[in-house]
């Protein structure tokens, strides 16, 4: 520090102090900047398609890192490939300036959405089986561990191919979720491009009695063959 920043005694200067202090707001500020960009956002889930797992009003923390590492049975956010929104819902959605900059509140909320990864590229997804159950290349899925007693895993029956750097992707609340099974004539068809993954949903941080670590439902998929195997 430089004589110009001490005071006769010792003492720093005014000018010393606020100084300093504008230095470590700075550096709050960019390591919140780089945190929030390149590691971990905070996404607020604004519908029922993915209930009971997440709720309406519930926020989560969004690891986006995970990108080599996307697994079936994943809750991930992504991009809308095209026309899965209709247009008015982002122009319904009005971000908080301040908690956008300080990554608590994402700038493009409007124009993402957050399901599960059912299949992966190469997988065969289809509904169902004779017991009513998903089945991923042939392999049927017990998924009690998400879905409510009562619901069914689709209401509708499909047989897909997912293409090379794409998931198929379902909700939670399945009779409440237009997911993949219903964009088939949308924009951007019915699955998600890899480059359109933001990130993997890992825990939820509010409200307090909600907080809870995400992650777990995977195991659901342990015995699903690979997918030039089926």
């Amino acid at each position: 520090m430089s004589g110009r920043d001490r005071v006769p005694g010792g003492k720093k200067s005014l000018w010393g102090t606020l100084r300093e202090f504008a230095i470590i707001i700075i550096i709050a500020l960019v390591v919140s900047w780089v945190l929030k960009t390149f590691v971990v956002r905070s996404f607020h889930i604004p519908s029922a398609s993915m209930e009971q797992t997440l709720q309406i009003g519930d926020r989560v923390m969004v690891n986006q890192l995970f990108f080599n590492d996307v697994e079936r049975g994943d809750v991930v956010v992504f991009d809308d490939p095209g026309g899965w929104l209709g247009s008015g819902i982002a122009a319904q959605y009005e971000p908080n300036p301040a908690l956008v900059f300080v990554g608590l509140q994402p700038a493009d909320a409007g124009t993402q959405l957050i399901k599960r990864v059912i299949g992966l590229g190469g997988d065969t997804v289809e509904c169902c089986d004779d017991a009513g159950r998903l089945m991923v290349n042939g392999e049927p899925i017990d998924e009690s561990a998400y879905l409510q007693p009562g619901v069914s895993p689709s209401d509708v029956p499909f047989s897909v191919h997912v293409p090379e750097d794409h998931v198929w992707v379902m909700g939670d609340n399945r009779s409440n979720s237009l997911d993949s099974r219903y964009n088939a004539d949308a924009e951007g068809g019915p699955f998600v491009a890899d480059e359109d993954l933001v990130g993997e949903v890992f825990v939820i941080n509010w409200p307090m009695d909600r907080l809870r670590w995400m992650g777990g439902d995977e195991g659901a998929y342990d015995s699903v063959p690979d997918a030039e195997a089926s």
